[in-house]
């Protein structure tokens, strides 16, 4: 099955590394123009837009700033072009035990709900009136296997972004698909990609690895093919859907 993008344009955030750069390497590869979005490490998103294969271009917003959030995907459409799909794809996971001093901790929850969750809201909800009221898109939120599983304490507001997402998700999906807006979920496990790595330093090895059914960690890779079918149109008839990569950690 050959996947042709050739026609679409994509907005991925935090495009920069970890899965977000591999869903940009896969979906260039079936010819997607891409908005590359970073926040602050824009050396490596530049190097990643240079060696792709389709059209690409390196855009930056500081998604805890929601102030930034808000009417950027319509100055991205402005400058760009109708886009076709949006990947909310960036997210932070901050160690925030609850022995934390609770102003501290408030400030934690904030920024982790804004990035992961309240910023995907805002370009959810912007995506719907930018996008082609003709040919509508395609809406792809990356969340967690701990939206359904829970997470350890000194993550619970990782937890609740990522089960957040997949509320938003069937909402849009729920009303939107007469517009021709489909929207899907995908839900990793652990992935080894720098926010793994946060996890070692906290728990150690045996922690990931006693956890999964499979003799390897998910790779970015390993993510990548999916978003890129979703993207397609293919699997239209999953909007709303939850599709759980977590090497079989948890299983519904």
């Amino acid at each position: 099955m050959k996947i042709d993008l050739s026609t679409q344009r994509i907005l991925i955030t935090g495009a920069s590394r970890g899965i977000g750069r591999a869903i940009a390497e896969q979906l260039s590869e079936a010819g997607a123009e891409l908005l590359l979005h970073c926040k602050s490490n824009l050396d490596a998103a530049e190097e990643l837009s240079k060696k792709l294969p389709s059209s690409s271009h390196v855009v930056n917003c500081d998604l805890s700033k929601l102030s930034e959030v808000e009417g950027w995907l319509p100055e991205l459409v402005h400058t760009y072009g109708y886009i076709n799909g949006i990947i909310n794809n960036a997210g932070i996971a901050i160690h925030s035990p609850l022995d934390t001093q609770t102003h501290a901790w408030v400030m934690d929850w904030q920024r982790t709900l804004n990035v992961n969750l309240n910023a995907a809201a805002i370009l959810c909800k912007e995506f719907v009136a930018c996008c082609d009221p003709k040919k509508g898109g395609r809406i792809i939120n990356i969340s967690s296997r701990a939206a359904h599983k829970g997470n350890l304490l000194p993550y619970m507001a990782y937890a609740a972004s990522k089960a957040g997402l997949i509320a938003i998700t069937k909402s849009l999906a729920r009303h939107l698909g007469k517009l021709h807006i489909k929207a899907f979920t995908v839900a990793p496990g652990f992935v080894n990609t720098d926010m793994a790595d946060a996890f070692r330093s906290h728990y150690g090895e045996e922690h990931i690895s006693s956890d999964i059914a499979l003799d390897r960690l998910t790779e970015p890779g390993d993510i990548a093919p999916l978003v890129t079918l979703l993207c397609s149109g293919l699997a239209d008839h999953a909007t709303g859907s939850t599709f759980d990569l977590n090497a079989g950690s948890y299983l519904r």
